[in-house]
């Protein structure tokens, strides 16, 4: 199976997309519509069932698509190894059943394999106008618009919402690690570690975008990030020991981390000292509106003031709760060592 670019003597690599869904009969029609709007004529479309128990499989039938069925739930990792293991495709593009792509992102990234014979992997981003309404919903999947489209573009992870990697690459790093991952988490994650550690290169292309169609709750966005996100991957920065330094990682992130910490400890400390401490938190929250003053610039433009009032508390929130879920992660590590000594 040929892995090489375009060329002379070389053909275009063959795509294949692969839908993982579970109880998305209200999404994935729209999903799979856009796909064979923007897919090329001969491009796989694999939807993997994960066990649904609504009328997802059908609505995936009756779009066209190749549908594979697992007795079991599986979660996202294990339904798209299941479709690898299906697909005929190089290059195996996953889309999440509840993205919409937008016309001419599969050609996008079709020509970028093409183009690129070394090139491992490549993902995209949602883009600025998500459909679902409400502050937090609206709030949560711009942060990841802001936060793809500011990440370098030669990047040391992956994304599999929107996300396309080469069949023997991902065959040879094993695929998703489903003992580790049975259930929705940093899967894509861990697998773009492993890919990077393998030499494989991991391309970053905001332009490859996609509408979220997913609704947003407050308890649902601060349990996905501490436990589906930032617990796992703090878990898996401190068993590599490498801390990458882009996306929710960047410096400027990392910064803003502190400088939320630091406000909470002069609100905390406001009794004792008022002046000076309130000082220091109405610094420290005037540093985090300094450099994520794009980001709130993004909120301003797409919900005016609600959207930024809304928006900055939670993006101070989301800095402290992923801070504290590190914190907790390095003291159970020290602690799980401590253990393990005779």
């Amino acid at each position: 199976m040929s892995l090489a670019a375009e060329g002379p003597r070389h053909r275009a690599p063959s795509l294949s997309i692969v839908v993982p869904a579970y109880n998305a009969e209200r999404e994935i029609a729209e999903c799979l519509a856009a796909l064979r709007a923007d897919a090329p004529a001969d491009a796989e479309l694999i939807v993997v069932d994960d066990a649904s128990t609504d009328a997802t499989p059908d609505v995936a039938k009756a779009a066209g698509a190749i549908v594979v069925r697992l007795a079991r739930n599986e979660g996202p990792g294990g339904a798209r190894n299941h479709g690898v293991a299906r697909a005929e495709g190089d290059v195996i593009l996953f889309v999440d059943a509840d993205v919409v792509v937008a016309s001419g992102a599969v050609g996008r990234v079709a020509r970028a394999f093409a183009d690129d014979a070394g090139l491992a992997a490549l993902f995209g981003s949602y883009d600025d106008r998500p459909r679902a309404p409400g502050l937090v919903s609206r709030y949560r999947n711009l942060l990841h618009h802001f936060v793809h489209h500011a990440g370098r573009a030669e990047a040391s992870t992956f994304w599999a919402g929107l996300g396309a990697v080469r069949r023997a690459a991902f065959l040879a790093v094993g695929g998703f690690d489903v003992v580790r991952f049975a259930q929705p988490s940093i899967e894509d994650i861990e697998l773009g570690a492993r890919l990077r550690r393998a030499g494989h290169r991991i391309r970053l292309d905001p332009a490859v975008q996609g509408t979220h169609l997913k609704r947003w709750t407050f308890a649902s966005m601060v349990r996905v990030d501490v436990t589906r996100r930032a617990l796992p991957w703090a878990r898996l920065i401190l068993e590599t020991a490498h801390t990458p330094a882009d996306l929710n990682l960047s410096p400027s992130q990392r910064a803003t981390a502190a400088l939320a910490a630091l406000a909470v400890l002069g609100v905390a400390l406001t009794p004792l000292r008022p002046t000076p401490a309130l000082t220091v938190a109405l610094a420290a929250l005037a540093g985090v509106a300094a450099l994520n003053r794009r980001f709130y610039a993004l909120l301003w433009r797409r919900g005016g003031l609600p959207l930024l009032a809304a928006g900055f508390p939670l993006h101070v929130l989301y800095f402290l709760y992923s801070a504290a879920t590190f914190v907790y992660a390095a003291l159970e590590a020290r602690l799980a060592g401590r253990g393990r000594r005779p």
